[in-house]
C-alpha cells in the first residue's frame, strides 16, 4: 500500500528554465554567457550540498569570467537571479491539483529536491511548502539524490517505510537511487521540455495526473 510520495521539484513540479535564467543572469553581469555557465557549473555539487551558498557560487563565477566578486557586485547578482526564479520558474498547471488530490487521498508528500540556498524561498513564493508534509532540500540536509541519505530523511520525516512510499522524479539515476532504498519510482518526461523518452526502466508518465493509477 503507497502511504507517501515523494517529489522532485525541479523539471517534475516546476519548470526550471535553468539554462536560459542563468544566460539572463549573465547578461544583466555584462559576462560572456558560455563562461558564466562552466563557472556556475563547476560549484553544482557544493551548492547542492550545502558547502557553497549561491552567493559562493555566484563569486566563483565571475572570477571564471574574469571579474573582481566584489561583495556589493555579489549581492546585486544574487538578487538578481533570485528576481529572475520568481519571474521565471513557472509551476506545471497539473502540479497543484496532483499534490492536493494526493494528500487529500490521505497520503503523505515530501518535496526532494537537489538545489542550492534560494529554492526555500522560492518555493515558498510559489505557494507550494503547505502542500507537502515535509521539504527535503539537498543544500540543508548535506546529501543529494542519488545517495541513499537523502531519500531516507524524507522517510523518516514522514515516519513511513521504504516499501510504503514511491518517488516520481525526471531523472532517471535519481529514480535508480529511489529503488536502491527499496522505495519504487515513477519517472515523469514532460513533452513541453521536449522529452523524447519512449522506454524507460521504471513506470513512465508524461503528467502527474497520470501518477495516481499508478500508486
Amino acid at each position: 500500500m503507497t502511504r507517501a510520495c515523494l517529489v522532485d521539484v525541479y523539471d517534475t513540479i516546476v519548470n526550471s528554465r535553468f539554462e536560459s535564467r542563468q544566460r539572463d543572469v549573465a547578461a544583466f553581469a555584462g559576462v560572456d554567457a558560455d563562461l558564466w555557465l562552466a563557472g556556475w557549473m563547476t560549484t553544482r555539487t557544493e551548492r547542492d550540498l550545502g558547502t557553497l551558498s549561491v552567493a559562493d557560487s555566484v563569486a566563483q563565477a565571475l572570477l571564471a569570467c574574469g571579474i573582481d566578486p566584489a561583495p556589493e557586485l555579489v549581492d546585486t547578482i544574487v538578487g538578481k537571479d533570485a528576481e529572475l526564479l520568481r519571474q521565471q520558474v513557472r509551476v506545471f498547471d497539473d502540479s497543484i491539483p496532483f499534490l492536493t488530490g494526493v494528500r487529500a487521498s490521505g497520503m503523505a508528500i515530501a518535496l526532494v529536491s537537489n538545489c542550492g540556498d534560494s529554492t526555500r524561498a522560492l518555493l515558498d513564493y510559489l505557494g507550494l511548502i503547505p502542500l507537502a508534509d515535509a521539504v527535503v532540500l539537498s543544500c540543508e540536509v548535506g546529501s543529494m539524490k542519488p545517495s541513499p541519505d537523502i531519500y531516507r530523511t524524507a522517510l523518516e520525516d514522514l515516519g513511513v517505510a521504504a516499501a510504503d512510499a514511491v518517488m516520481i522524479d525526471d531523472q532517471p539515476g535519481f529514480c535508480a537511487g529511489a529503488e536502491a532504498v527499496g522505495v519504487r519510482a515513477i519517472q515523469i518526461v514532460r513533452p513541453e521540455l521536449d522529452g523524447q523518452v519512449s522506454r524507460s526502466a521504471f513506470p513512465l508518465v508524461r503528467s502527474l495526473l497520470d501518477v495516481p493509477a499508478l500508486l
